[in-house]
């Protein structure tokens, strides 16, 4: 993989949600790596503790369960305490759910993966977009990036929840992007195909096969790969682009 640009997120306070492992942890290293102070949102104490030790002071763990409103709230009362504004949003926490047809689907784990996935998104943006709108002498700054899914434009088979609460992300990302257009607040989502992370744990074997089977180049992606898109989306040179989606699929996106 060639060698990633580096941002300047000097003086830039960033919230990354499920930014303990996965794709949300490469996130945070590479937005340390650019100067700015993270704080990183997870339900999982035990590897928030592991990742705070792992890159020091200028990260801030937080243990939160971003799909109770009263959770969100208390953790942005911590980050603001860590630095007193948010620059950036990164909402990558995430679960996939059972890979189960539609009529056989569990209604308590439709619920659940939409309570995270997409509440969950909901809920960060509610909150952390007025203290962005704030920011600027009133005029609003900052940088919104929601992690979403190819399967949010396609549609998995025996994923559906999770494959509908990531087009809710999408459509959310839309929304809001529009309502913040006048502003300096960017908004906007990536679309990633597989990516080998411990969500893989959650699926069966037949399912990730599929999933390979639909990527032209025949790998998955590396979790450094997304978050180097994922910084640009959370820089100053991304200017012009809010309410958009942008594919990382390895070709497998049709439209």
């Amino acid at each position: 993989m060639a060698k990633a640009a580096v941002y300047d997120f000097s003086g830039k306070h960033a919230v990354v949600t499920g930014g303990a492992a996965g794709i949300g942890y490469a996130v945070v290293a590479r937005l340390l790596q650019g100067g700015a102070k993270v704080s990183m949102w997870d339900r999982d104490a035990v590897a928030l503790e592991a990742a705070q030790n792992a890159f020091g002071p200028n990260a801030q763990g937080v243990k939160v369960d971003v799909s109770d409103e009263h959770s969100v709230a208390q953790a942005l009362k911590v980050s603001l305490a860590f630095v007193p504004q948010v620059d950036i949003l990164v909402n990558s926490a995430g679960i996939t759910g059972p890979n189960i047809s539609v009529i056989d689907y569990p209604v308590d784990e439709w619920d659940r993966v939409f309570a995270i996935n997409m509440r969950g998104t909901f809920l960060t943006c509610k909150n952390i977009a007025p203290v962005m709108k704030q920011a600027g002498g009133g005029a609003g700054q900052g940088r919104i990036v929601n992690i979403a899914s190819i399967a949010g434009k396609e549609g998995n088979p025996n994923a559906s929840a999770y494959s509908a609460s990531k087009a809710g992300v999408i459509a959310l990302t839309k929304s809001l992007g529009k309502e913040l257009a006048l502003t300096d607040i960017k908004v906007n989502c990536i679309t990633p195909a597989a990516v080998k992370t411990g969500m893989f744990d959650q699926m069966t074997q037949q399912h990730i096969d599929f999933m390979l089977s639909k990527i032209p180049m025949s790998r998955f992606g590396q979790i450094e790969e997304i978050a180097n898109m994922v910084a640009w989306l959370a820089s100053d040179d991304c200017s012009f682009s809010t309410g958009a989606v942008f594919d990382i699929s390895g070709g497998r996106a049709t439209y």
